[in-house]
């Protein structure tokens, strides 16, 4: 193995950890706030359990905004909150707030439409056998929705695989970084080349991995009584 050809494994090894370390912070925390702001989106819909307008309007509100934002200008608009949190705005550490942010507000939208698909005979019989809001949630509305909750959890962590390579490119590091030193400014196709090559695995091993574990949940289904 040639000293070039152990540079550039080098530099991938760390690229791609780099971009696991924003891919996971922000898929975690996704999970964390993405569900919970996704079941706020449901239930206080007009005729569900937990009917409040106002909530309701501030909750889509927040979502769509976030959404509407193209990525990289979110990457800018969320440079003070950065340096507030963490002190600096270059690094993966840096690159995982704005990508937290775009992940929350992605996958809630994603839950969102996870919940509307779940029969809504199943969730009148929890509510008339006198089913509290926490035991629907726990019992019926989660375990129901969980193919989906994982499908669009798999759609979420594909998505910012593409996020964090945008987010390297203004100094997150990551793939996004490695993709621009070497591939834009020293115009080395070799690199560009393995990297696209390993992008291209790495998202079908995510999808596939997603596939299975919603197969299986799928499979396993079924209401729990409350």
């Amino acid at each position: 193995m040639d000293d070039a050809t152990r540079e550039l494994l080098s530099d991938l090894a760390k690229a791609f950890g780099e971009t696991f370390q924003m891919v996971g912070v922000s898929l975690a925390l996704a999970v964390v706030a993405g569900v919970p702001l996704g079941l706020l989106l449901f239930m206080t819909e007009r005729g569900r359990f937990l009917e409040s307008r106002a909530a309701n309007a501030v909750a889509n509100v927040v979502v769509n905004v976030i959404r509407s934002l193209p990525f990289v200008i979110l990457l800018v608009l969320v440079l003070p909150l950065t340096q507030w949190l963490l002190r600096t705005i270059i690094g993966p550490s840096a690159a995982s707030v704005p990508l937290s942010i775009a992940a929350v507000a992605f996958y809630a939208r994603l839950v969102h439409a996870s919940l509307a698909e779940v029969d809504p005979g199943v969730l009148e019989a929890a509510v008339a056998a006198g089913a509290s809001a926490r035991q629907i949630v726990w019992h019926v509305l989660l375990p129901e929705a969980l193919p989906g909750l994982l499908r669009g959890l798999t759609v979420t962590a594909i998505s910012l695989i593409g996020y964090s390579a945008m987010a390297g490119i203004v100094g997150g590091g990551g793939v996004g970084d490695l993709a621009i030193r070497f591939g834009y400014y020293r115009y080395e196709t070799r690199v560009m080349v393995v990297t696209v090559v390993v992008l291209v695995v790495l998202v079908q091993v995510v999808q596939m991995i997603g596939d299975v574990l919603a197969r299986r949940a799928d499979r396993g289904g079924g209401s729990a009584s409350p």
